[in-house]
């Protein structure tokens, strides 16, 4: 265990306080037998040597006949330690310590603050033929060290105070006499402060006595609430003068119990008002969970736990080793004095080891409390130190330190007669006591020197009522500065689960947290525990509770519907695999064939009239148009690049382009057939077969010169648009310019337009030479497509927006192939005996005069 010990101090991990799986509980017994409770007499501690081994066989003290155990103990410790030293050849050799007590009940008075009315003591001299001591050990009460101080210090005599650390006498200006054995509290705001962050509340109250102690913890309290972001519901400062006090109570009460605070932190001079306030809090039945020090955890003068709790409180106690061999002290030092008011089964601490509970009682609150007593007394008992009364053990230690020093400074000077007749100085100590340090028999380190910044650690433990006149006081977790942030504080789960009902506490908050997918949005004029939950814009998240921001998705990635993952954008593209992809690619395939039957028909009958009609050569390129039409679309189909790209705007300009001027051509052939021809006509020159090449060309060359153009200025390009469509990442073809291209379309438009204008003026031409009707019919459609297109176009997302265009070239081209072709074909084939310049030549006959 010591190899493993050291290899968790050398990493500097918690895991030191892994002895924890075996604490320690302290069984409390409510003892109102005097109506005392649990209040402390203010003892002086008179010390004073003598040559040789003096055996402390019986106590020899003044006491108040009132005494409480509490203060029993207190001299218990003192009479533990002088018997230690006294024992010790390495420490004051053949000297030993002595001790005289006096101990006085305390009454709290308006006018002086702590009024000793048993017994006037005056410790200020001493005549020549008395006994002198040599250093004076005070507690627990400061007030009366303030006191009686500056009587000690004229008498050259040094005061070690032993009671809890109090900011007024650290004042060395003030109380040059006095010393502090208590080390300071320099890590309680930040130890209770991590005990509030382990169980979440944020949402607390705190109590403190309005004096420079108690406003100098509130300060520094604040400040790591602050950097902890737990807020302060309320803080009362309890008021020392009673009249201020007792105008004031209503309104500390009010706050308390109107304030949503579950968590209330107490802190300040035990002996004050707020001993009563908390007194008063318990009988008008306003529970709140405590979180206090260990002076504060003590019997009331009505048999009642101090710090009363529905749910339990929260102590943190200095850390202390246990002091092997004072149990069997108190057990055997002189019986007789112990009366059955002080037996051993009612002294102050009791303790058991509690790592082997009962089997059946997993909860400690639902055991049965036969089973409990049961356990209690069969496992092994002890006993445990106070604070107060480990800093009168260690005060024992720090007056034979000093004196040994004392002893080794002047060991040379002194003669062995010397020795054996002279006084030591107590005058002296003061140098010695004022940097003091050493390491006490239990192997904890005692510095006496309040200047110096201590590492410090405390016992954190649960207090809860459990029978009627049983407290049970559990040690649940500890808390030690000199680990790295984050490890400082240390909770065993496992006994807060058994011991506590924590998870049945509503929650110290103001606020509810915001669940994921939520985020914090402060409330103006509040603290910052104070908050509303906002859902997370549009493609943010929150994984977590209480997020100040949300967390912005990258851009190939999308928000789930509760915003609380993001999600890996699907890759969108009209593909072959696609069932829409692959019904546009057998459409545009078939027609596609189709076509090239069609050509092939009209190639095979191309020496009949309906072939001839209206230039056969216009009908191929036409033919031959169509197919490039159809064929374009499947450029459409599939992964782009940026060839496809370019391909796609081109291909489908050019091709579409020459369909449409090819039909424009044969239009003005049918016009110019039937206005020239006529006899009289002088521009038949226009009916050379060269003249409807012209007009293909020149309306192709446009268009490819808008084309080079477009791209030479902004080409299409590959474009990935992640914002289209929620959650898909769209892969399309970026028109580049988009001027160039509705420049493009719009010239493609006009001759179309052009074509269909044409055609139908000549719509009423005779029908057997005339497919005028047909061009128009087939422009109309092509014209609606087209124009239909450019809303439908802009109002579909993604693959649709694609399979829009895709349906538009397709649409368009077949409604030219089957609106001009179909008929034709239909007398090819199914009617050939129409398809004869016999049968043409009656129509004919029947115009007699056609200009």
């Amino acid at each position: 265990m010591f190899s493993w010990i050291s290899v968790f101090l050398f990493l500097k991990i918690s895991f030191i306080f892994c002895h924890l799986s075996d604490p320690r509980c302290f069984w409390r017994i409510k003892d109102n037998e005097h109506g005392l409770g649990d209040a402390e007499s203010y003892c002086f501690f008179s010390i004073y040597t003598k040559q040789g081994y003096v055996k402390n066989d019986y106590f020899s003290w003044n006491l108040d006949k009132q005494l409480t155990p509490k203060t029993i103990y207190l001299i218990f410790s003192v009479y533990f330690a002088m018997e230690e030293i006294n024992k010790n050849l390495h420490i004051l050799p053949n000297i030993s310590l002595l001790v005289k007590i006096d101990c006085i009940l305390s009454y709290h008075d308006e006018k002086t603050g702590l009024d000793l009315k048993r017994k006037e003591l005056n410790p200020n001299y001493y005549c020549t033929n008395q006994r002198r001591y040599l250093i004076v050990l005070t507690a627990p009460i400061w007030a009366v060290s303030t006191a009686f101080g500056p009587f000690l210090y004229i008498s050259g005599i040094p005061e070690l105070y032993c009671g809890h650390f109090h900011l007024l006498l650290s004042d060395n200006e003030q109380f040059p006499h006095l010393y502090q054995i208590s080390p300071k509290d320099t890590s309680l705001p930040l130890a209770m402060v991590s005990l509030l962050v382990h169980f979440r509340w944020n949402w607390i109250g705190v109590m403190v006595t309005d004096d420079d102690h108690g406003v100098h913890f509130l300060s520094e309290l604040r400040g790591e609430m602050q950097r902890n972001i737990v807020c302060l519901s309320f803080a009362i400062i309890i008021q020392n003068v009673q009249k201020k006090f007792l105008s004031e109570y209503a309104m500390y009460s009010k706050q308390i119990k109107m304030s949503l605070a579950k968590i209330v932190i107490v802190y300040g001079d035990r002996d004050s008002y707020l001993e009563f306030i908390l007194i008063k809090l318990k009988y008008e039945r306003i529970w709140r969970i405590w979180v206090s020090v260990s002076q504060f955890d003590m019997i009331t003068i009505r048999g009642d736990f101090l710090l009363y709790s529905s749910h339990g409180t929260f102590i943190f106690s200095h850390q202390q080793r246990e002091i092997s061999g004072f149990k069997n002290f108190i057990q055997t030092v002189y019986p007789s004095n112990y009366s059955s008011e002080f037996s051993f089964a009612k002294l102050w601490w009791t303790y058991f080891r509690c790592s082997s509970p009962p089997s059946n009682c997993k909860k400690l609150k639902n055991c049965p409390t036969k089973t409990v007593f049961k356990w209690l007394f069969m496992t092994p008992l002890g006993m445990a130190m106070s604070d107060t009364c480990y800093n009168l053990y260690n005060a024992m230690y720090a007056v034979a330190y000093s004196l040994h020093e004392i002893l080794l400074q002047q060991v040379d000077t002194w003669s062995k007669s010397a020795l054996k007749e002279r006084e030591l100085d107590s005058r002296k100590m003061f140098s010695f006591l004022k940097n003091l340090q050493f390491v006490n028999p239990v192997g904890d380190l005692v510095n006496m020197n309040q200047n110096l910044k201590q590492d410090t650690e405390y016992d954190i433990f649960y207090i809860m009522d459990f029978p009627e006149d049983y407290g049970l006081k559990i040690k649940i977790g500890r808390f030690s500065d000199h680990f790295p942030s984050g490890q400082q504080l240390y909770m065993s789960e496992e006994m807060i689960q058994w011991a506590t009902d924590i998870d049945q506490i509503l929650p110290s908050i103001c606020s509810m947290p915001c669940r994921p997918g939520l985020r914090k949005f402060p409330q103006e004029g509040k603290a910052v525990c104070c908050f509303v939950c906002k859902p997370c814009p549009e493609n943010e998240i929150s994984n977590m509770t209480n997020m100040d921001q949300c967390v912005k998705c990258s851009e190939d990635q999308y928000a789930n519907a509760d915003q609380t993952l993001c999600f890996q954008k699907v890759v969108t593209v009209l593909d072959y695999g696609d069932p829409l992809g692959i019904a546009l690619a057998g459409f545009a395939l078939c027609f596609s064939v189709l076509t090239s039957v069609v050509l092939c028909v009209f190639l095979k009958h191309r020496e009949t009239p309906i072939v001839k009609a209206n230039n056969q050569n216009l009908s191929y390129v036409l033919l031959i148009s169509l197919i490039f039409c159809f064929i374009s679309s499947l450029l459409y189909i599939g992964r782009p690049s940026m060839v496809i790209c370019i391909l796609q705007q081109t291909t489908f300009a050019l091709v579409f382009t020459m369909a449409a001027s090819t039909v424009l051509a044969k239009t003005i052939t049918v016009v110019l057939a039937f206005k020239i021809t006529v006899p009289g006509r002088r521009m038949r020159w226009l009916l050379v077969p060269e003249a409807p090449k012209y007009i293909i060309l020149i309306c192709t060359m446009i268009q490819l010169i808008l084309c080079g153009i477009w791209l030479g200025i902004s080409p299409p390009f590959v474009d990935a648009d992640v914002h289209m469509v929620h959650g898909h990442i769209i892969i399309v073809c970026n028109k580049g310019s988009v001027i160039a291209f509705y420049c493009v379309l719009g010239y493609m438009g006009s001759v179309a337009v052009a074509s269909f204008a044409v055609a139908f003026l000549a719509r009423n031409l005779p029908d057997t030479f005339n497919e005028a009707k047909l061009l128009t019919f087939s422009m109309l459609i092509f014209c609606t497509v087209w124009i239909t297109f450019i809303p439908v176009y802009h109002s579909t997302k993604g693959k649709a927006m694609v399979a829009v265009e895709v349906f538009c070239i397709l649409v368009s081209s077949a409604g030219l192939l089957l609106c001009i072709f179909a008929p034709k074909c239909y007398i090819i084939l199914l009617k050939p005996k129409a398809n004869s310049f016999h049968n043409f030549g009656k129509p004919y006959a029947k115009a007699k005069n056609v200009s």
